[in-house]
Parts: structure tokens; C-alpha cells; sequence
């Protein structure tokens, strides 16, 4: 599989916006949570552009970036005297409505969202403006029903919700094996069952799933399930490296505060190198965030195995974006617009370059 492929397919991925689910999915107010974590500032902060930056993420292991830039004060250290306001969210469309609508600024994101809403707009409403993760996706099965990959035909295996990341990624291994499946449906060789993360570990439990193709810390609850993992999705990559988290931001927050933005982005470059320096710390400081998010820290034998199975980075990766189309072209979906001009790493790469390192690349996909 190559990472970069002719930007003309790029255009197929876009297609995502024209499933149902995801075109009507619930909207922000129901499906976030106003976190309002504030940040005591000090006296002679000096404030930005903007009095308040509103950001928001997943409180997942994939967006670990976020949660510990907030829990640590990083990202407030590099603001000063602008304030953050946090928001969470348990699905990508729920937060791309909530960017549309004002409600935040820059959000922690999937790929198939953040192209999904870039899509939808026109190219209007946001741009990729850099990189969190990479990784922590995996196939886990029931291993008394399914001991090898040929054995996963005829059988039931969730993934989170239709034509996400992760759908579109099995939908397009089913498709490498020669299998048949309706996208629309998921019936066929193999039944893909949308299943929300968060009941899917009770599903694989009761018998109604026999495996699931998910992010991770849901791949690691369910070995604590008794299920096991058969393929870890890295492995399908040149690297072993994919996008699973982008960071967005409005364009027209992007364009009156470069200044916050620019903030943001070094609070991340800096959160992402002191996450790899101290691993341990971060992970506990990762889960102690979702503690506070949740009421329930993620025990050892879920979190451990989960962490190790992310990669944090800056660098979007964004020719990965062109291999994500042509998976999106195998599951069968409709050619919509082609999506050059969805990043924007200027400011980015004006942070790394600042902070001594490697700039990253927008493989042709930048904005004029």
C-alpha cells in the first residue's frame, strides 16, 4: 500500500459526507460536554488577540495530546493571558457541527470527520492545521470463534459508526480479501455492526459481536473481555504510520487570530514532545484527565497496552489522506469534490521551525 497516491482520488474520500448517519447525526449540544476547565491565569499574563480560545477533543487515548496539554497547563503556559475553554465530544460529526456553529475553535479530530466537514462546506469552514497521533487501531476478535483472518468471514464485527475512520478502513481490508460487503448496510461476506465504542465491550460480552475493528482504549477493554487481537491496523501502513488525529481550526478563527492559533500549536508541539520524553507521566496524567471526564480512571491492564500502541506526533501525515480515498473508492462511495486546500500547516511548520525541527509536508493538499 502506498502513502501516496494522485491527488485526483483524493476526491473520493469527500464521498463520506453523503452518508446518512453521518449527515444526520445529533447535533453538539447533545452529544458534548462543556468541561469549562479554566486555568488560574497569572496576574501579568498578557492576553492574545482573543479573550478565549474554546477547544475540543474525545476523551480518548488518541486524543491524549489534548488531554494532557490541558491537564498540564502547556497549552495555557503558551497563551498567557487568553483563557481555554474546553468541550468534549463522543463523535466526529457532533464536533464539525459544533465548529460550524462557533461553538469551538480548533478541535482534536479524526481524519473522516475533518474531511467529511470540509466537504460539506465547500472547503469553507476548516482547515487541517496539524498532526496529534498516529496508530492505536486494531482488529480484536472472539478467538474461540475466529483463530485466523479467513475465519473472520461469516462473522459479526463492530466498528464505531458508519463511515468513520474505522469503518472505512475494514470496509477496505473486507475488500483487499476479496469479500463483499454493502457499505450502506455492512451485510454481506462479513456483517459490520456500527456499534458506539462505549456499549461495544458489552456487546462483544453478550455474544451479539464476534470481533471489532476500533481505536484504542476500546481494543484493550475488550482483551480484557476475552478477546484478542488479530491484526493491529499499523501493520497495513508504509512506517506503520496513519493518521488517527488531526488538529482543526474555523478559518475564520484562523484568519482574526493567528496569534491564539499559532499558541495553540506550540502548546501542542511542546505537550507531544514532553508526552515522548516521559511516557509514563504522561500516560498517567493522560488518565487522570479522563478520570476528571469520565468519574472512572482507565485501569492498568486496558491503558498500558493501550499507550504503547500510540504514536504522537506533529506531522499530520497527510499523503495518508490520499490512501484513505482510494479505501473509500473500494467501499463503494461517490465521488464528490476534490479537497485540495484543506491544510494549512504555515503556522505549524513556524513553530517546529522555531522549536529546531523538521517541517512537515501538505503532500500538494495546502491552502493558497
Amino acid at each position: 500500500m502506498s502513502a501516496a497516491r494522485p491527488l485526483t482520488t483524493l476526491r473520493a474520500l469527500a464521498a463520506l459526507a453523503a452518508l446518512p448517519l453521518l449527515l444526520t447525526a445529533c447535533g453538539y449540544g447533545s452529544d458534548a460536554a462543556e468541561d469549562d476547565k479554566r486555568t488560574e491565569l497569572a496576574a501579568d499574563a498578557e492576553k492574545l488577540s482573543a479573550e478565549e480560545v474554546r477547544i475540543g477533543y474525545f476523551p480518548n487515548l488518541t486524543h491524549a495530546t489534548a488531554l494532557v496539554g490541558v491537564q498540564e497547563g502547556l497549552f495555557q503556559k503558551e497563551l498567557g493571558g487568553t483563557r481555554i475553554k474546553t468541550s468534549t465530544f463522543n463523535a466526529g460529526p457532533s464536533e464539525i457541527e459544533a465548529l460550524n456553529a462557533g461553538s469551538i475553535d480548533i478541535g482534536w479530530i479524526g481524519p473522516s470527520p475533518a474531511i467529511n466537514g470540509y466537504a460539506k462546506s465547500n472547503g469553507r469552514n476548516l482547515r487541517i492545521i496539524g498532526g496529534s497521533a498516529s496508530g492505536g487501531v486494531k482488529l480484536v476478535v472472539n478467538p474461540d470463534k475466529i483463530k485466523t483472518l479467513d475465519d473472520v468471514k461469516g462473522k459479526r464485527i463492530a466498528t464505531p459508526q458508519h463511515g468513520n475512520t474505522q469503518d472505512v478502513a475494514f470496509l477496505n481490508w473486507i475488500a483487499d480479501r476479496g469479500w463483499k460487503v454493502d457499505a450502506q448496510s455492512g451485510a454481506g461476506d462479513v456483517s459490520v455492526v456500527r456499534t458506539d465504542n462505549k456499549v461495544t465491550p458489552d456487546a462483544y460480552a453478550s455474544g451479539s459481536i464476534d470481533g471489532a475493528w476500533v481505536p484504542e482504549p476500546t481494543a484493550s477493554k475488550l482483551v480484557t473481555e476475552g478477546a484478542k487481537v488479530l491484526l493491529d491496523e499499523a501493520d497495513l501502513w508504509p512506517d506503520k504510520k496513519f493518521v488517527i488525529t488531526n488538529i482543526i481550526v474555523s478559518q475564520s478563527f484562523l484568519k482574526e487570530h493567528p496569534d491564539v492559533v499559532e499558541a495553540v500549536l506550540r502548546g501542542s508541539v511542546k505537550t507531544n514532545e514532553w508526552i515522548n520524553a516521559n511516557p509514563e507521566k504522561a500516560k498517567a496524567s493522560a488518565n487522570a484527565a479522563l478520570e476528571e471526564l469520565s468519574g472512572k480512571a482507565l485501569p492498568a491492564d486496558v491503558i498500558d497496552p493501550a499507550w504503547k500502541s500510540v504514536t504522537f506526533l506533529d506531522d499530520p501525515l497527510a499523503a495518508t489522506l490520499d490512501t484513505e480515498a482510494e479505501h473509500a473508492v473500494k467501499a463503494g462511495l461517490l465521488e464528490r469534490p476534490d479537497l485540495t486546500g484543506i491544510y494549512d500547516l504555515t503556522l505549524l511548520n513556524k513553530v517546529l521551525k522555531a522549536e529546531g525541527k523538521e517541517e512537515v509536508d501538505d503532500a500538494g493538499l495546502g491552502a493558497e
